[in-house]
C-alpha cells in the first residue's frame, strides 16, 4: 500500500511556479515616450482639478471671489443640494439623452459613409474626404451660426424650400423654441461635425482586412449581409468601441453648440445639458461653489467612460 501511494505520488509532476511578468523593452520604450506629454498634461490639469474640489466644498459666491466676504465651509452641502435638485437630474437626463442620439448618429453616418468609400471610385471617394475633412475643420462656434442661418425662422434656406414644395406649416417655422426640434438641430450639427472621425477610422480598418478572408467568404458562398455581420464587424469590433468611447467623451462635453444654438439652453432653460447648466450657476448665478461641484460630478464621469476607453486600448494590444 505504501509502495502503491508512493507510485501515485511520484507520478504528479510538481506545481511550477508561476513565472514573474516582466516588461518588455518595447513597453518601457513607449512609456519613455509618454512621459514627456504626461507630465505636461500632469502640470496643466492637477492644479485646476485641484481648485475646482477645494471650492466645490466651499459657498463661494462673487463675494468670496471679491474678498469682501469670509469664506463658509460646507462640505458636501453643494453636493446635496445639487442631487436634490430636480431640475440637475433633468439636465442629466438630457445630457445622456442628446449624448446617445450624437454618438449613435455619429457612428451610423461614420460607418455608412465609411462602406461607401470603399465602394466608389478614386474623385468621388477624395470629394467625399474633403467634404467630410472640412465639416471636422470647421470651428464650432463658425458652424454653430451656419446651421442657425439655414434653420432661420424667416430667412432660413430649409423652411423656404419645405414650403416650395408644399409644407405651407413650415413657413415662419421655429426650429429652436421646441424642445426636442431645438435638441434634434444641435445633434444634426453635433453629428455634422463629429462623423468624420468615424468615417476616417472606419475606412482605415475595412482596407485593412486582408482580401483573402473576404474571397474565402464569397466562395463558401456567404451573402454581403452575411460577410459583414460574421466577417468584416468582428474584425472592426475593437475599432467600433474606440470610436464608440470617443465618441461619447466628446459629445458628453458638448458646450458651444447647446449654448450658441438655443441662446444659452433654450426657453426656460429646457435645453440645458450639464456643461451650460455648470455654466449657468458657475457665473451666471454667480454660485462658484455649486458649479465646482457640477464639474466634479462631470470629471467623475469622464473618467469613468475613459477608464473604458482604456480597457479597450489595453486589450487590443499585446503589452
Amino acid at each position: 500500500m505504501a509502495i502503491q501511494e508512493l507510485s501515485v505520488t511520484a507520478q504528479v509532476p510538481p506545481i511550477a511556479p508561476k513565472p514573474r511578468r516582466r516588461l518588455s523593452r518595447d513597453t518601457i520604450a513607449a512609456w519613455l515616450y509618454l512621459a514627456p506629454a504626461g507630465l505636461l498634461l500632469l502640470a496643466i490639469l492637477a492644479y485646476p482639478i485641484y481648485q475646482i474640489v477645494v471650492i466645490s466644498f466651499y459657498d463661494y459666491g462673487q463675494a468670496q471671489a471679491a474678498g469682501t466676504a469670509p469664506l463658509e465651509f460646507v462640505g458636501l452641502g453643494n453636493y446635496r443640494e445639487l442631487l436634490s435638485d430636480k431640475q440637475f437630474w433633468t439636465v442629466l437626463a438630457n445630457t445622456f439623452g442628446f449624448g446617445a442620439v450624437c454618438v449613435v448618429g455619429g457612428l451610423v453616418v461614420g460607418t455608412g459613409l465609411a462602406v461607401l468609400a470603399t465602394r466608389v471610385r478614386a474623385l468621388p471617394r477624395m470629394l467625399l474626404f474633403l467634404a467630410a475633412l472640412g465639416a471636422w475643420a470647421t470651428p464650432a462656434m463658425a458652424g454653430s451660426y451656419v446651421w442657425l442661418f439655414l434653420f432661420d425662422t424667416d430667412f432660413g434656406f430649409v423652411n423656404e424650400v419645405l414650403t416650395g414644395i408644399g409644407f405651407t406649416s413650415m413657413d415662419g417655422h421655429s426650429w429652436t423654441f421646441g424642445t426636442l426640434s431645438a435638441f434634434g438641430l444641435v445633434a444634426a450639427e453635433v453629428i455634422w461635425c463629429s462623423f468624420p472621425f468615424v468615417m476616417v477610422t472606419m475606412y482605415a480598418g475595412i482596407k485593412a482586412i486582408p482580401e483573402e478572408v473576404l474571397e474565402a467568404a464569397a466562395l463558401d458562398g456567404a451573402s454581403t449581409w452575411r460577410t459583414a455581420r460574421s466577417v468584416i464587424l468582428p474584425m472592426l469590433r475593437p475599432l467600433l468601441l474606440i470610436a464608440t468611447i470617443q465618441s461619447i467623451i466628446w459629445d458628453f462635453k458638448v458646450f458651444t453648440q447647446i449654448y450658441v444654438m438655443t441662446n444659452g439652453g433654450g426657453v426656460a432653460g429646457r435645453n440645458l445639458v450639464l456643461n451650460v447648466y455648470a455654466y449657468q450657476k458657475a457665473f451666471a448665478g454667480q454660485e462658484y461653489g455649486l458649479g465646482s461641484a457640477i464639474g466634479v460630478l462631470m470629471t467623475l464621469l469622464l473618467l469613468s467612460i475613459t477608464g473604458l476607453y482604456i480597457r479597450s486600448q489595453r486589450a487590443s494590444t499585446p503589452w
